[in-house]
């Protein structure tokens, strides 16, 4: 309100940033480069089916509380084999649940999707019958991927290429992985990108269009 007051009446312009370009116009875009339409593949009740938990770009605990609640209820229970990682530079409540907490560097989380992309597809931890039947354009993907070795990436990121390894050998052997990701991934220069490099990890091993798996623009 009083941003608006100070625009409108002191300044004299009608000319301000409305929360919906400020918030989600990276995950729009990202969603209809890839898709076509910016609606999510995916719904909240895949968090209750889903093998593996990918956070980045978000502080859920402080401002998804009720779906962080919906997370540590699965984590809690014992029977339960649900994996989480937790991307963030900072360590806050939401990587206490963590499985596996990345705490690289500010703005690289994009060098990471491709040092992930990367490994699978060289140790064929990919899904060929739906990259063929669903996907296009793959080999330019793959001629770009393998510009960045994972030693490059871990520098760039500041973890081992072994963190890397791991998360991506877990990727590529889970069954279903929902991606959940909000402003952190969003607002930044290269935030569409950025999450096209995550929605590519869901499209080169099939992690879409079932239950459990996709990539979720929190908002």
């Amino acid at each position: 309100y009083v941003a608006q007051k100070l625009l409108k009446g002191a300044i004299g312009t009608n000319n301000f940033d409305a929360n919906s370009r400020l918030c989600m116009s990276s995950a729009v875009a990202g969603y209809n480069r890839s898709f076509g339409s910016d609606g999510p593949p995916c719904c909240y009740e895949d968090i209750d089916h889903c093998s593996l938990i990918l956070l980045t770009g978000t502080n859920t605990a402080e401002c998804h509380p009720v779906l962080f609640d919906r997370i540590k209820k699965r984590k809690r229970n014992v029977n339960d084999n649900l994996k989480v990682i937790v991307i963030d530079p900072r360590e806050t409540e939401t990587s206490s649940i963590a499985d596996f907490y990345l705490q690289i560097s500010s703005g690289t989380d994009l060098f990471l999707f491709i040092g992930i992309a990367n490994y699978l597809y060289k140790n064929q931890l990919t899904d060929q019958k739906f990259i063929d039947k669903s996907t296009e354009s793959y080999f330019h993907f793959v001629k770009h991927i393998q510009k960045w070795d994972l030693k490059k990436i871990s520098e760039i990121c500041n973890i081992s290429e072994q963190t890397i390894i791991d998360i991506a050998k877990l990727w590529g052997e889970s069954k279903n992985v929902l991606s959940l990701w909000s402003m952190g991934l969003n607002q930044r220069q290269e935030g569409t990108a950025a999450v096209n490099g995550l929605i590519n990890l869901h499209l080169m091993t099939g992690q879409i269009g079932k239950e459990g798996a996709g990539p979720f623009s929190l908002t």
